[in-house]
């Protein structure tokens, strides 16, 4: 499904604790799968509850860059997604562009668990 220039990464933050997914998951986390060359972010998915705001926030990810739409994602998710996980949204897709800046340093990125 994916090439072998692709690579996942996991963007983790805290939620809002009125929040389904922290009722859920505890966190929420965006894999993004992402171009490892360009950082053109080829599709995500998240730990939403509901599977329609998982596909609504996968379009405002989708097509963009890891790298040089940081303004532009959150803008829109601001400005697009009203929902308790709003901040939790922008935080997860700073935390993964920490760890795509990271890998294309040559830094081991660290897992916990």
């Amino acid at each position: 499904m994916f090439g072998p220039n692709t690579i996942c990464i996991v963007g983790d933050a805290k939620s809002p604790q009125n929040d389904a997914v922290t009722h859920q998951y505890g966190r929420f986390s965006i894999c993004f799968v992402v171009d490892k060359d360009s950082g053109n972010i080829i599709t995500c998915s998240s730990t939403f509850a509901i599977s329609l705001t998982n596909d609504f926030i996968t379009t405002i990810f989708s097509n963009k860059s890891l790298t040089t739409d940081s303004e532009i994602i959150r803008v829109e998710v601001e400005n697009r997604y009203f929902g308790a996980s709003q901040k939790a949204i922008i935080v997860a897709f700073k935390e993964a562009q920490k760890k795509y800046n990271s890998i294309k340093k040559g830094i081991h990125v660290q897992v916990t668990e």
